[in-house]
């Protein structure tokens, strides 16, 4: 029956929607359609369904005609208690989908969405219409076996039923392992969907499988196929004679790498010395492109994950090791092939002269960030080495301070916020969490490489030939409004112009706060109110940085985007930039681009999800305990607390049982309808671990 009403309703707005229709009433259309009188009422209601569907609109004369196009496609993301928002394929702000009005969309489907007529509420609400796609092909879970069947409790707390599984397509699965489950059916009102087991990760308290599941939750691949594993393993394991040919010889330059202690994919080498008042400066990249041709399966590959993926137990490689900590890594004391960025800059950081080159060079020292802030806080050379590496350390201090320094005059906005450092056993479990602050050392690898990636990006823009940038618009009017209002009700306030903010006024802004209370929200909120940096082949600024070029130049390891860009410098150092050449960027690049967006996007969930995951490990064995924290966001749920490891936990309303508080939002406070008591940002709280839940990792938290 709801077959042959959907049908009949495919027909009709066929019909209305055809070139050769004009608007007609009801009985015009009932005529046409020679729809007898018995069935005029399902007529009527079909024709009621595509309206509201936004298909088909009502006339003043009472003519009906083909509908207002206000469907909209979107991928829906899905909240754990029902309603979700569609994410535009276009750049506007998400629809709020009420659980009513979700149409029975899973997580990651591609939907028609129709907007809803405005309501008093903030946010534009819609209705999904249609499932174009389905976005989750396959769940993993936790499995439960019955006597004839089974079932899988997704992980993803988005994907709110539990999934059946026949008997004869369990795969001998046992109750406690996780699973990949391959969906069948979707299900609907009435029915479960249903499944079979494809893969079994292990039991759930195995060492690794918690983090298995997260990554097999997505569509990341984490083994490489046997044709890219048999092509790495040709490539060759030293550079030769014949390789160096052509190339700047720098191995004779002190050459060394500063990276993290137990990094193993070193892509960037750095070279300074000094002529009077004059640096030169050398930014050597590992010559990836050299081992990576275009179209091979190595580059389909990396292109198809996008970039590498460091979680708390394992990275996920773009690259197969035999290259990515092999012969592409720039390990202490072999050769290595190179590009180079060689820049010239004065004593107030700026930038005279640059060229870049293919090169050769060799590590004399591989050091890390802890070592060498160590040396320069000492000023005493490492063990082995003379003096001229220290002065070379304590020259590129000195330069990395007048480079921040010109960065920062000219607007540039530095969010200091402490990553999360996660320390496991051997069985996986996190034995410690702790704030890790950048140094000394990592700033300087940091100014040295956004200097290379602006230097780069300018020189290749003159040129006019197909590029690709990393971009960071400048934020929606909209939002900055919203910020500088709730900014003004707790007492600051930020200079706008005309329908835009410039990067020096968010700069005046944290610099307002620094070091106060409000500190960690203000940067925070500001945070948000800016738009996500993205690879386009159009040149349009990082706000951010406020720098008028930039790209990414000097990750290729681990970055397709690097690669990308490297493949194209050589080309124009090896004069093959020819018409062809530019046709074939033009095309490739909107596309490339784009897919290099989303896995990053994609990677940085899965990352945060996997820290996530840890702290709440880790508080399990802290329930009961007593912690000293800081409010770090009020929301009309309730109050979010970090402890000072960067672990957040959330104070639920119904669990603040000594008032009935309410959430003023002008103000970003909660206050007690009788005792008038207030909770504020950045105010120092006690608390007490209430519970800590792995499978929708989140941690409570009372107040003591």
């Amino acid at each position: 029956m709801k077959d042959n009403f959907e049908k009949r309703k495919k027909l009709l707005c066929e019909f209305v929607n055809d070139r050769a229709y004009v608007p007609m009433k009801f009985k015009e259309i009932a005529h046409l359609l020679q729809v007898a009188k018995d069935g005029r009422a399902e007529l009527r209601a079909i024709i009621d369904t595509l309206m509201m569907e936004g298909r088909i609109s009502l006339m003043k004369d009472g003519r009906y005609k083909k509908g207002s196009e206000r469907q909209l496609r979107g991928i829906y993301r899905a909240n754990e208690r029902g309603f979700g928002f569609v994410i535009l394929e276009e750049a506007q702000e998400d629809i709020f989908i009420a659980e009513c009005n979700s149409n029975h969309a899973l997580q990651g489907d591609l939907v028609e969405v129709m907007l809803l007529p405005a309501t008093s509420g903030k946010r534009q609400e819609g209705k999904i219409v249609n499932v174009v796609e389905r976005g989750m092909k396959q769940v993993v879970g936790l499995f439960q076996e019955n006597k004839n069947y089974g079932f899988v409790i997704p992980d993803d707390v988005h994907f709110s039923k539990d999934i059946f599984i026949p008997k004869e397509k369990m795969k001998e699965a046992k109750t406690g392992q996780k699973v990949v489950v391959e969906l069948t059916t979707y299900g609907d009102e009435k029915k479960k969907p249903e499944g079979k087991i494809v893969e079994i990760l292990g039991f759930a308290n195995e060492a690794g499988t918690d983090i298995l599941s997260l990554i097999k939750n997505t569509d990341i691949p984490i083994e490489f196929p046997v044709r890219v594993l048999n092509q790495a393993e040709k490539v060759p394991d030293s550079v030769s004679v014949a390789d160096c040919e052509g190339r700047r010889d720098f191995r004779n330059c002190l050459t060394i790498t500063i990276d993290g202690e137990d990094a193993k994919d070193l892509d960037d080498a750095i070279t300074l010395t000094k002529d009077g008042d004059i640096y030169t400066l050398g930014v050597h990249i590992a010559d990836v492109t050299n081992y990576v041709q275009e179209k091979s399966a190595l580059d389909r590959e990396a292109l198809k994950r996008g970039t590498s993926i460091y979680l708390a137990d394992r990275v996920v490689p773009m690259l197969p090791q035999k290259l990515s900590n092999g012969i592409c890594s720039l390990n202490e004391g072999v050769d290595r092939l190179a590009l180079s960025c060689i820049m010239q800059v004065d004593k107030t950081g700026e930038l005279i002269g640059q060229e870049v080159v293919e090169s050769v060079i060799c590590v004399d020292r591989r050091m890390s960030y802890t070592e060498v802030s160590a040396i320069l806080e000492a000023q005493i050379p490492p063990v082995g080495y003379t003096d001229e590496l220290l002065e070379m350390l304590l020259e590129m201090q000195k330069l990395s301070k007048c480079l921040r320094a010109k960065r920062y005059k000219r607007g540039g906005i530095d969010f200091d916020f402490p990553e999360a450092k996660v320390l496991l056993d051997e069985r996986g479990k996190p034995t410690e969490i702790r704030a890790y602050e950048r140094n000394v050392a990592s700033k300087i690898i940091e100014d040295f490489m956004l200097l290379a990636n602006e230097t780069v990006a300018e020189t290749y823009f003159w040129q006019e030939i197909p590029f690709v940038y990393r971009v960071h618009e400048a934020p929606e009017n909209e939002k900055i409004q919203k910020l500088n209002l709730f900014l003004n009700n707790i007492g600051y306030t930020m200079h706008i112009g005309k329908n835009e903010v410039k990067s020096k006024e968010m700069q005046k802004l944290l610099a307002k706060v620094e070091g106060k209370p409000e500190e960690p929200l203000v940067s925070r909120l500001a945070l948000r109110s800016m738009k996500q940096a993205k690879y386009t082949p159009e040149n349009l600024g990082h706000f951010g940085l406020a720098a008028t070029y930039y790209t990414h130049f000097t990750s290729p390891i681990r970055r397709y985007s690097d690669l990308q860009i490297h493949r194209i410098i050589k080309e124009v150092l090896r004069g093959r930039m020819n018409q062809d050449k530019r046709d074939h960027y033009t095309h490739i690049l909107q596309e490339v681009t784009k897919h290099i967006s989303m896995a990053e996007r994609r990677a940085e969930e899965i990352e945060r999800d996997t820290i996530k995951l840890k702290k709440v490990e880790y508080m399990q064995g802290y329930v009961g305990e007593v912690f000293d924290g800081v409010i770090s966001s009020i929301t009309k749920w309730g109050i979010y607390v970090e402890l000072p490891n960067t672990i957040e936990g959330l104070v639920h309303v119904v669990n603040m049982k000594d008032d009935h508080y309410d959430y003023v939002e002008e103000r970003c406070e909660m206050v007690g309808e009788h005792t008038r008591k207030t909770y504020r940002l950045g105010e120092s709280v006690q608390i007490q671990v209430l519970n800590a839940d792995t499978l929708r990792r989140v941690i409570d938290f009372i107040f003591v």
